[in-house]
């Protein structure tokens, strides 16, 4: 057994196509499928269900993908800490973020490439479920998400930041000279909020059904950028987490606005897979987020908002 066999195998599985996969392998499709079938006769399983296209794996083939995966990741986890004791710590982080907390992803990505200049990041932003499936699978080393998500098993966290919810209203607006608003004051707005398949959105529809509102937005995004490109115009109103003021800010002709009742919502931290010690990069990666300060970092941006630093 070679460890291209399983390379191949695990780009098959990963683009479900014979000819997708060799490409992505930089092989002939007759070179890569000859290397499975090789495989197949080595361990005396069949892998691959055939028909006229790629049908997915047996059941034997995902044990083997299984076992692919992990060897692949124990190569590279090796690779990785030879470099280490050379010349420094490179190869690629492979780092997935939720899309709400990709905001404050540089508070961990830019001093961790500070620390190993020869090293790089890959940044993904991906939903909560498929961090839990490229951890589960080696395909990520470390995550940005949400620490009470029940899938996650078997993973190490290490908390990061809770998400804190404010107002950010035009100054010319109802709320724009309020020093708090209610959730339900806030609901009465025009506002532009992420739509409800984003976790954070679900959040935040408790928070104003807990103070007997329903908000209703006239603007709904799949991603904070799309959100936040419709605020300057001083039109529109929006709920955010804190953190994302960290990259966005506040718009021109905005203001941030306390909001009363319940305004935190769930904890975001670092999760690193199954692998146990973690990869020398997750285990770098740890390393910085533990002094990284991002809580108190995103803390003290939120006061500056507060105290006067709007627009």
């Amino acid at each position: 057994m070679q460890l291209r066999q399983l390379e191949y195998l695990v780009a098959l599985a990963r683009e479900r196509h014979f000819v997708r996969a060799a490409a992505a392998c930089y092989v002939s499709q007759p070179s890569l499928s000859a290397a499975i079938r090789r495989l197949e006769h080595e361990l005396n399983v069949p892998i691959v269900r055939r028909g006229r296209r790629y049908e997915g794996l047996t059941p034997e083939g995902e044990v083997v993908l299984a076992w692919a995966h992990r060897i692949l990741a124990e190569r590279d986890a090796l690779r990785q800490e030879l470099s280490a004791l050379g010349d420094g710590l490179t190869g690629t982080l492979r780092l997935g973020v939720v899309p709400t907390a990709l905001p404050a992803a540089s508070l961990l990505t830019t001093p961790f490439c500070d620390r190993h200049p020869s090293a790089r990041v890959s940044i993904e932003s991906l939903s909560s479920a498929d961090i839990t499936h490229g951890l589960a699978e080696f395909e990520l080393d470390a995550a940005m998400t949400y620490l009470d998500d029940g899938s996650l098993r078997g993973v190490r966290r290490l908390p990061l930041y809770e998400e804190r919810y404010v107002l950010l209203t035009p100054v010319g607006g109802p709320l724009g000279d309020a020093t708090a608003a209610s959730w339900s004051k806030a609901a009465a707005l025009p506002l532009c909020l992420l739509n409800s398949r984003m976790r954070n959105r679900r959040i935040i529809d408790e928070c104003f059904a807990a103070d007997g509102a329903t908000a209703t937005p006239a603007i709904e995004s799949d991603t904070v950028a799309g959100l936040y490109a419709h605020l300057p115009g001083g039109r529109w109103s929006s709920v955010i987490s804190h953190a994302w003021l960290h990259m966005f800010g506040v718009p021109e002709g905005m203001r941030v606005v306390p909001l009363e009742g319940p305004v935190h919502g769930p904890r975001v931290g670092l999760v690193t897979g199954p692998d146990d010690p973690p990869s020398v990069l997750a285990g770098a990666l740890l390393a910085v987020a533990r002094e990284a300060g991002v809580r108190e970092a995103l803390d003290a941006l939120l006061r500056t908002y507060l105290d006067g630093g709007d627009h």
